[in-house]
């Protein structure tokens, strides 16, 4: 028996968690924050009203994950059929817009087939980042109206600053066929990379780790404050030090790195150029339940104060009381590009206004509650500087042997799935070592 530290709780510390005892080992599970979870926590508000940190759902494709998940919570779950949309300038589009452009004003369709057919028909040279995958993928119009703008928003700098790394099915390339029917016709086929996903019936989207970390050896409040690789022992801000024979990490590479006694300058200088966006989530209760008919929506308008919305009383109907409704809205901003210019909570005012504006809430209406959540690490940004930093700063942790895993040990834009499977391979490493 070895004794195998993991340093975070959420759905990657989970899957490393699980594989270690699959294997036999008996691993310990520290958390900075006084829950488990990690990203992936949920709270229960005044008794009757359930938020997630942000809108999560299990779309896997792995049946193992599937039967895994389902068990956690005696497979009570709500099968959903995704629907999302987006909101451009006035006008509600389903997604991905590039093939849903019925509706939009005639010239903005004219201006943006027309950009389509030449970038389809254009040999663009070597495409070293997304701005110009954009242009080549969708042509100019569509490119600088919709995607660059949302670039802006979410990722908090521009789409010539980010590299192609991060792309995979996110963005849904269309054929002109695709394109012309989604103009002339009000209905087009469903294509969205999630057609489905499944969420807990109860309790939010932590239930899916409530089993597991009940019944495992978990120590909240534990922000770590020093590794200490020759002597292999972490220190804890509370004082407590534990010794390990494996150490896995989900910390944020960005906080990891800085904690490791005698880490080089060239290490830690690379893991300061790791950039992240941090995230204020505004979370609404309303009087009424018909707010929005989508899971969640894109929003391009640049003067919209957030980025994004998502309802998680269509999630699951027990995520709030009869007759009422939930929102979440994320308004993204980052330490290198964008910094949070006010307090979380001057964020609700603005929000509140610009959905009367776009027409998700009404004058009417009654919130019953309302709140503001502060993420510090939200989504990795995919800047032209990342790939470098962190080939330096993996290669370090390999040499350490310290298993990173998640999406703030990877440093990529991963699901929940692939931060699952992210877990158990980094406790293989361990295994294996």
């Amino acid at each position: 028996m070895k004794k195998i530290c993991v340093l975070g709780t959420g759905m990657a510390g989970w899957g490393a968690a699980h594989h270690l005892r699959m294997a036999g080992e008996t691993p310990v599970l520290f958390d900075k924050k006084d829950h488990y979870g990690g990203h992936t926590a949920s709270f229960l508000r005044e008794g009757q009203f359930t938020f997630d940190e942000g809108p999560h759902v299990s779309f896997t494709s792995h049946e193992r994950l599937q039967k895994l998940f389902a068990e956690q919570i005696d497979q009570k779950y709500e099968t959903l059929h995704t629907k999302v949309n987006n909101y451009w300038r006035g006008h509600w589009v389903k997604h991905p817009a590039q093939i849903n452009l019925y509706g939009l004003p005639p010239q903005t369709i004219i201006d943006v087939i027309r950009d389509f057919v030449e970038a389809q028909n254009k040999q663009h040279g070597e495409i070293v980042n997304y701005e110009q995958w954009l242009r080549a993928s969708f042509g100019h119009t569509f490119a600088e109206q919709f995607p660059m703008d949302y670039t802006i928003k979410y990722h908090t700098t521009e789409a010539k600053n980010m590299s192609l790394d991060w792309i995979g099915p996110r963005l849904y390339q269309c054929k002109l066929e695709e394109v012309l029917r989604g103009a002339l016709l009000p209905a087009t086929p469903d294509v969205h990379y999630i057609s489905g996903f499944r969420y807990p019936s109860h309790g939010g989207f932590v239930s899916y780790l409530r089993r597991f970390m009940d019944s495992s050896d978990v120590r909240l409040s534990h922000s770590l404050e020093s590794i200490d690789p020759k002597a292999k022992q972490v220190r804890f801000k509370n004082g407590v030090s534990v010794p390990y024979d494996g150490l896995v990490s989900s910390v944020p590479l960005p906080d990891l790195i800085p904690a490791i006694q005698g880490a080089p300058r060239e290490v830690r200088e690379a893991a300061a150029r790791l950039s992240c966006s941090e995230v204020v989530i505004v979370n609404l209760v309303v009087d009424r339940r018909d707010l929005v008919d989508a899971h969640w929506t894109y929003i391009y308008d640049r003067d919209v104060f957030f980025t994004r919305v998502s309802t998680p009383h269509l999630q699951s109907p027990h995520n709030v009381p009869p007759g009422c409704g939930s929102l979440q809205a994320e308004c993204y901003y980052s330490k290198k590009y964008r910094p949070l210019d006010r307090t979380p909570d001057e964020c609700i005012e603005p929000t509140i206004r610009d959905l009367k504006k776009i027409g998700v809430l009404r004058e009417t209406d009654r919130i019953l509650y309302r709140e503001t959540m502060h993420i510090d690490y939200a989504n990795v940004i995919f800047d032209l500087e990342r790939a470098d930093a962190l080939a330096i700063v993996h290669g370090y942790l390999d040499e350490l042997g310290i298993a990173y895993c998640g999406r703030y040990g990877d440093w990529k834009y991963i699901w929940t799935d692939e931060s699952f499977i992210s877990g158990e391979s980094a406790a293989e490493k361990i295994l294996g070592r």
